[in-house]
């Protein structure tokens, strides 16, 4: 008896909610507890205004993606689209790179989950990391819609611990406190702005998994775009709170910015409401990781770019199972790496400005050379627009880019050898797949 040709084709299990949560669940993450302390200690409590300036950039790239995602929804969208509207040496190279953020994200991740959770039990680090790596990976490889399910669970306990943080803090704070806005000076707000960036990093998640996505070019536009207002949002209310409970000063000089706030007004309840966020959003951001990292391999080896064992789906639960399980592979390899947050955040960023980049170049390159995409797409903006949003797009990208260097040169030189390595690879894959004379 023949059986059955599986399927290339991921099944469509994903509403708008899922889209908003993928995006906003992927930003809203572990970056609310961190960074807060560094951005009061350069700006202040012009914190606040970086924040703003720091939407920009991130608006600029989820509206190209929001477009993108209108025209030609697909999974592994950050290889796909420069693939096919730049070059598939481009989308190679960046996919390539994302190997590396990927697996720094998870491990920065991993790592901080662990120190959260340290605060209140005795834990072995790198096997609760294993653990933690174990779970995200495990979500996905049993379906994207449990998966999605999860993170809507995930986010909603998150958005109500914060909730709970805002709405009885707010009545305690001090105007006196915040003020005066700007008085680090405009030169420190501007500085603080790469810092702010990171907070909305991974917006565009749900992209990732366009062909899984119902109604794909009304639903992506409409969720990316309620994901960075969501986003927005609750880091504001979160950031507005804690700057009136205790000031900039005291949110400069402590590595629990939003424990010390909240002890104000949760007294003895703050450590187990704050670590239960922590632990909440780490999860959460975590589990959205691990579904675009392992899309992102599909896609490359449904296109031939890695090895075709990329490319399997699982017969029955119809997920990649294979990529899912080679980059559960590469999380547990990168607990190994070293426990440097600044090294392994710029080896994360660096190749995620260089996707932003890439797709919003795509989105140019669509529209000047792909009009019957363009005609089609769910969002009906007009030539010049996507070519406005595009090319500034990439050259905030840049600038993000090249902002990090004064902090740490050592994250540009691993990523220019693991790109020797792509280089190589690419080289000698494409002279064994070129024909051969008779």
């Amino acid at each position: 008896m023949t059986e059955p040709t599986p399927s290339r084709h991921l099944k469509q299990t994903v509403g708008l909610t899922g889209v908003v949560m993928f995006g906003a669940g992927s930003a809203i993450g572990v970056s609310i507890f961190s960074v807060l302390q560094p951005a009061a200690q350069v700006a202040g409590s012009g914190l606040l205004i970086a924040m703003l300036i720091a939407t920009i950039p991130m608006v600029l790239f989820a509206s190209s993606y929001a477009f993108m995602g209108s025209a030609l929804p697909t999974s592994g969208a950050s290889y796909e689209w420069p693939r096919r509207f730049i070059h598939p040496f481009v989308g190679f190279m960046i996919a390539w790179l994302r190997i590396v953020a990927n697996v720094g994200a998870v491990i920065v991740l991993s790592s901080v989950l662990v120190s959260y959770l340290g605060m209140a039990f005795d834990l072995p680090r790198k096997p609760t990391m294993a653990a933690a790596i174990t779970i995200a990976f495990a979500l996905n490889y049993f379906g994207v819609s449990i998966a999605s399910g999860i993170q809507t669970v995930l986010m909603g306990l998150l958005l109500i611990v914060l909730a709970a943080f805002t709405f009885t803090g707010l009545p305690m704070t001090t105007m006196d406190l915040i003020q005066p806005i700007v008085g680090h000076g405009w030169v420190a707000i501007l500085a603080c702005v790469p810092l702010m960036i990171s907070l909305f990093l991974g917006i565009e998640a749900a992209v990732e998994i366009g062909e899984e996505v119902k109604n794909p070019q009304k639903t992506l536009p409409r969720g990316i775009v309620l994901a960075v207002l969501l986003t927005l949002v609750v880091y504001g209310l979160v950031a507005v709170t804690a700057l009136g409970l205790i000031g900039p000063d005291a949110l400069a000089n402590t590595k629990t910015p939003l424990l010390d706030a909240a002890k104000v007004p949760l007294g003895p309840w703050a450590a187990p409401v704050i670590i239960g966020a922590a632990t909440i959003s780490i999860m959460k951001s975590l589990n959205g990781l691990a579904l675009g990292f392992s899309r992102s391999l599909f896609a490359m080896g449904r296109e031939g770019a890695l090895p075709s064992v990329f490319n399997k789906i699982h017969p029955k639960f119809g997920t990649p199972y294979m990529a899912i399980l080679i980059g559960w592979g590469a999380g547990l390899a990168g607990i190994f790496l070293p426990d440097d947050l600044v090294f392994l955040l710029l080896a994360v960023n660096i190749p995620t400005m260089l996707k932003y980049m890439a797709c919003s170049i795509s989105a140019t390159n669509l529209v000047k050379h792909h009009p019957e995409l363009h005609a089609n797409a769910g969002l009906k903006w007009k030539k010049s627009s996507v070519l406005w949003l595009g090319y500034l797009g990439a050259v905030c990208a840049v600038v993000v880019i090249l902002a990090g260097i004064e902090a740490d040169v050592r994250p540009y030189g691993l990523l220019a050898v693991w790109a020797v390595i792509g280089v190589i690879y690419w080289a000698v894959r494409s002279r064994i797949k070129q024909p051969r004379n008779p």
